[in-house]
């Protein structure tokens, strides 16, 4: 299956000298998207899992300098991995971390090129002290978003310009096009973005084996979570995990801890939930006290929404008759929280940091990101009434806000009305912050 980032991993193979680490939870694809490209570069490629081939953690002794380190890698690499002309691939990092540490050597030495690979990354290299600036290139990998879904399910690209296109001058889409893709969305918001889930959906169709799949990658993070609340007890990684679907349904959408323990403080939980945000596995949206540049400064870092990494994952919480009910796109279902999430996940995969702003007389938005300079606030509206948006409104009607535009995703058409941009949900993957192709700054110093 088609995944953004291979464009990303053959252009380091093409042109880059460093290592390569790859980062992201559990099961979005990472391995087999590493593989596939090597496999495609010409490069002969050495691989190590520390997981499958747990003595490999003890014969590459971490304590040993990197002259020892080289040695004993060489030794174990079959006779066709040549000098320059291969790259060693360390999956499952994160069991032997260290290694990171020995980059800088290795990238200088230059016997052959490395790629690395791993989940729980943020969590696990916490401990690791000299962090090789300069010597690693980091991507996040992130699940399939709706165009990989798209075309997976064999969306041509012709639809798929047709569709940038539309974005780009905000021409509605062919009605009889448009609803084709409403109804292939709710697809998504069942199957999710979980490779393993997707290719069983395209095979099969059958959302019950796609449930399968799903739960079982719910008890594979289960299993990580027990792990480390038996290292750390404070750690409540479970008991967050499972409330993400039913706060995300509340009319009130900010994560509320109280409902762990009424006796405990935030303070207590802090390190559990960014234990869940450094694994990738949910996706806290904090509150911003207004919609001004930039939004960090009003950031609390003690109230926030809370989503899930995946929209499948978070669908497969609910019962069976409440996901045939939202394919068939029914309009008793609430649809709000998925929506968001969908657009959660996108805005965090297109590289933006997203929050959410609310304020006493006014509102809430229900995302605002910075984009080209600006603050850009966006609703997600799952009903038909998509236009009404009080909130928004009032906010815009500020002074001291200066918002010159912002979007409404919804299951309407393009539109535009004023400042306000009405979206198809499904188009969400579009919204990305323009790329400069340079920021040449030329001082004339002379005479200095």
């Amino acid at each position: 299956m088609y995944r953004k980032h291979s464009e990303t991993i053959k252009e380091w193979v093409n042109n880059s000298h460093k290592a390569l680490l790859v980062t992201g939870a559990r099961q979005i694809g990472k391995t087999w998207l590493i593989r596939d490209e090597l496999q495609k570069s010409g490069y002969t490629m050495f691989e190590i899992n520390f997981i499958d081939q747990p003595d490999m953690i003890d014969y590459l002794n971490t304590q040993m300098s990197a002259d020892d380190f080289l040695v004993k890698l060489k030794m174990i690499m079959p006779e066709n991995c040549k000098l320059h002309e291969t790259i060693v691939f360390f999956d499952e990092i994160q069991k032997c971390p260290e290694i990171v540490t020995k980059i800088k050597f290795l990238v200088d030495e230059g016997s052959f090129r490395y790629v690395m690979s791993g989940s729980l990354l943020d969590v696990e290299l916490k401990g690791i002290v000299s962090a090789p600036v300069g010597y690693l290139t980091v991507l996040q990998m992130n699940p399939m978003d709706f165009e990989e879904f798209m075309i997976a399910n064999s969306i041509s690209q012709t639809t798929l310009d047709m569709l940038k296109d539309k974005y780009e001058t905000l021409q509605p889409v062919e009605d009889y096009i448009h609803e084709k893709l409403l109804s292939l969305f709710f697809v998504y918001l069942i199957v999710g973005g979980m490779p393993d889930a997707v290719k069983t959906y395209i095979s099969t169709k059958d959302i019950r084996e796609v449930d399968k799949v799903q739960r079982d990658i719910t008890t594979l993070y289960k299993t990580d979570f027990t792990q480390y609340e038996t290292e750390d007890r404070k750690l409540k990684l479970k008991s967050i995990y499972d409330l993400v679907p039913a706060e995300l349904n509340k009319q009130n959408k900010k994560f509320v801890f109280t409902m762990l323990d009424k006796e405990l403080k935030f303070d207590r939980y802090e390190n559990s939930f960014l234990w869940l945000k450094d694994a990738g596995v949910v996706l806290p949206v904090y509150n911003t006290g207004a919609p001004v540049i930039p939004l960090l400064i009003n950031k609390s870092s003690n109230v926030f929404r809370l989503f899930s990494n995946d929209i499948g994952l978070l669908t497969s919480a609910y019962p069976a008759e409440t996901k045939i009910e939202l394919i068939n796109k029914n309009g008793e279902v609430n649809n709000g929280a998925h929506f968001e999430n969908v657009v959660a996940q996108q805005l965090t995969a297109n590289g933006f940091e997203p929050y959410y702003c609310k304020k006493k007389n006014l509102g809430e938005l229900d995302f605002v990101i910075e984009m080209s300079g600006k603050v850009v606030p966006i609703e997600v509206k799952s009903g038909k009434n998509y236009k009404t948006h009080t909130a928004l409104d009032h906010f815009m009607s500020v002074s001291e806000y200066p918002i010159e535009k912002a979007y409404v995703f919804s299951i309407g058409n393009i539109e535009q009305t004023g400042k306000v941009i009405y979206l198809p949900i499904y188009m969400n993957y579009l919204l990305k912050e323009k790329t400069l192709d340079a920021m040449i700054v030329d001082v004339d110093i002379e005479g200095l």
